[in-house]
């Protein structure tokens, strides 16, 4: 699945309550393939336990049944959606999605563990509001998103909240642990005031919405607790391994919760008139999966080096778990096969898109080595274009760029240009100092660039 990147949420949660105030919740991660399941009793005429959590999920889409139950009451889960989250996108489903038995089922074949070991099997009727939460949920992502979840990779969790203390929205606020009470007034520079901005030092996407999900969830158990302390007493006492560390991390992707997220959906089914439209953009986008993937797998003999003689027993258990699964290699000796060894990921558009069209080896798809020619040539002929550009119009700092969604186009900085621009170049568009610009010429042959990549 297509995923943007960047810090922000990617969570889809889905609500649902009863008469005896007894609210299920579901909320679905597209970023990491996770499910998180919470039920619990609204103690609170203010639904404070809801909003918590979802303050906490910060959900990009609030699934909710219609608002009149059977019983002609308004859902105060779904006032309470209306009121104060009009940021997201509130979907309504029919009660009919809202089912338990199919969640039930649905959990049992995709999670990744074996349902006993989640709980499912003895808690099946304790957690039946969420279950029948994730039912809707999955079915949302199924029909909005056009993807299904492939069997037993989904990451499930049953009462998230349980060895973690709660922090209203309120006290999220006062407290300006996320956001700075005043930065609207103040503007964005004044970010660096909250306390997660001031503890931000993290090297890695995930690693910064774990520091924000532990601000807004602090840890209560022990057990976890002490072995973070181990961890860190090892870190600051031994300057060689926390300067490693520090450097292989800047190996890895910034993405590495989503590295193996892109492998645990797969389309529903779709005509052949919508797959072939769609095709050549889903290909593109596995290829940079499996690239991505690649990268990661190649930082973990660094990894390995690192932490080979930690002691501390959160180091320790990652290095046997993730730097001694033998599993790692059997996949990157696999990719290896069809994957060329000097692909590395990139997130300049121009560079990945060359990655893309020359990541799979030669000889291995005629078609592909013919496309691969066509791309040489175009890109050559455009960089050609651009340099007659510059001789023919005296513009010496004429700047080609490449945007995914755009193609290739010109940049000029606005000093450089006496008067307007020759009637040759069209689509001038003023950006702060610069003049964004193409021409015919470049149009065309910049969408055979787009079509052949």
């Amino acid at each position: 699945m297509e995923d943007d990147g960047g810090e922000g949420s990617s969570f889809l949660v889905s609500i649902i309550e009863n008469r005896a105030k007894e609210v299920g919740l579901a909320a679905f991660d597209l970023r990491s393939a996770s499910l998180h399941l919470s039920q619990y009793i609204e103690t609170s005429s203010l639904y404070e336990n809801t909003k918590t959590l979802l303050h906490f999920y910060d959900p990009i889409v609030i699934i909710v049944p219609p608002n009149k139950s059977a019983s002609n009451s308004t859902s105060a889960v779904t006032e309470l959606v209306d009121r104060f989250y009009g940021s997201a996108k509130k979907a309504v489903l029919s009660r009919a999605c809202f089912d338990d038995t199919k969640g039930a089922i649905l959990i049992k074949n995709l999670a990744a563990r074996d349902p006993s070991a989640l709980g499912l099997d003895t808690y099946y009727k304790q957690y039946y509001l969420c279950l029948a939460a994730a039912a809707a949920v999955l079915k949302w992502t199924e029909a909005e998103k056009g993807v299904v979840v492939t069997n037993h990779s989904l990451s499930v969790t049953f009462n998230g909240t349980f060895d973690h203390m709660n922090i209203d929205a309120t006290s999220v606020q006062n407290l300006e642990i996320i956001e700075p009470f005043h930065s609207a007034l103040l503007g964005t520079c004044n970010k660096k005031r909250s306390l997660f901005h001031m503890l931000k030092t993290t090297k890695t996407i995930g690693g910064t919405r774990l520091l924000r999900a532990n601000l807004l969830q602090p840890l209560k158990d022990i057990e976890t607790i002490n072995a973070r302390l181990d961890c860190l007493d090892e870190l600051m006492n031994n300057e060689q391994l926390f300067f490693a560390l520090c450097q292989v991390l800047r190996k890895f992707p910034k993405e590495t919760d989503r590295v193996l997220c892109h492998f645990c959906f797969k389309p529903k089914k779709v005509t052949i008139e919508v797959r072939s439209v769609d095709r050549a953009k889903k290909s593109q986008v596995l290829v940079s999966s499996v690239i991505l993937l690649k990268t990661a797998l190649d930082a973990l003999p660094l990894l390995s080096k690192a932490l080979k003689d930690a002691k501390s027993f959160l180091l320790s258990n990652i290095y046997k778990s993730v730097c001694e699964n033998e599993k790692y290699d059997l996949i990157k000796k696999r990719i290896e096969e069809v994957i060329d060894e000097d692909v590395l990921h990139a997130r300049v558009p121009f560079v990945a898109c060359t990655q893309q069209c020359f990541a799979v080896k030669a000889e291995i798809d005629g078609l592909l080595d013919i496309s691969r020619r066509s791309f040489c040539e175009t890109s050559e002929a455009i960089h050609t274009l651009a340099n007659n550009y510059r001789e023919d119009f005296k513009l010496p700092n004429l700047k080609l760029t490449f945007k995914n969604r755009q193609g290739f186009h010109f940049i000029v900085p606005q000093k450089n240009i006496q008067g307007k621009l020759p009637s040759k170049f069209i689509q001038i568009v003023k950006h702060g100092n610069n003049i964004h610009c193409s021409t015919l010429e470049l149009a065309s042959v910049s969408s055979l660039i787009i079509w052949v990549s």
